[in-house]
């Protein structure tokens, strides 16, 4: 069973990885990763980003209830992507601890906005407006080329500016994270 594992491992590698995303939006990008002979990669992922809305009332408050619940009621500009993407392993070092991992792909993107802003009785308890939710999908371009740091086999870190391109709405920025698994190969000095 050994050697079968240590088969396994000099040409696969599959990894979690999950990262913190601040740009045009901010939020978090989770993903599942398979990289072929450390050259070629796909990764399945899902990504979930957030912003104060752009048609949001000047005047608009969510009230004591929504200082109590940290903003959590609050209205928010909203894109949800999930993602298919492929790529190519470039080492950048010997020991294979950076390397980059060139990938890109197609997104099915949900965008969800507040809209039909209505002003109601202005009281400091609760919020002064309510809105509804716009919802409509589109296809997305994804381009998501990263730095990984595989410091050992099995941890990691990640840096990776990110674009999801649609008709609708653009998505720009860069995500900070973690990669856990079967990370590369055991390297022989």
């Amino acid at each position: 069973m050994h050697a079968a594992q240590a088969q396994f491992s000099e040409h696969h590698a599959i990894y979690g990885t999950s990262e913190l995303n601040l740009g045009n939006y901010s939020g978090i990008d989770f993903g599942l990763n398979y990289v072929f002979e450390e050259t070629y990669s796909f990764k399945i992922g899902y990504s979930r980003n957030f912003r104060q809305p752009k048609t949001q009332p000047r005047d608009y408050s969510s009230g004591l209830v929504g200082v109590w619940l940290y903003g959590t009621t609050n209205p928010y500009d909203q894109i949800r992507n999930f993602q298919i993407t492929v790529g190519k392993i470039v080492q950048l070092n010997e020991s294979g601890t950076i390397r980059a991992n060139l990938s890109m792909g197609m997104g099915f993107t949900t965008i969800k906005e507040p809209e039909n802003w209505v002003k109601t009785q202005n009281n400091f308890i609760t919020e002064n407006y309510t809105w509804e939710y716009d919802k409509y999908n589109t296809v997305s371009l994804i381009i998501n080329p990263k730095i990984e740091f595989p410091f050992s086999r099995f941890y990691g870190l990640t840096v990776s500016p990110m674009v999801q391109i649609s008709r609708e709405r653009t998505y720009f920025g860069l995500g900070f994270g973690q990669m856990i698994g079967l990370l590369r190969k055991k390297r022989e000095f």
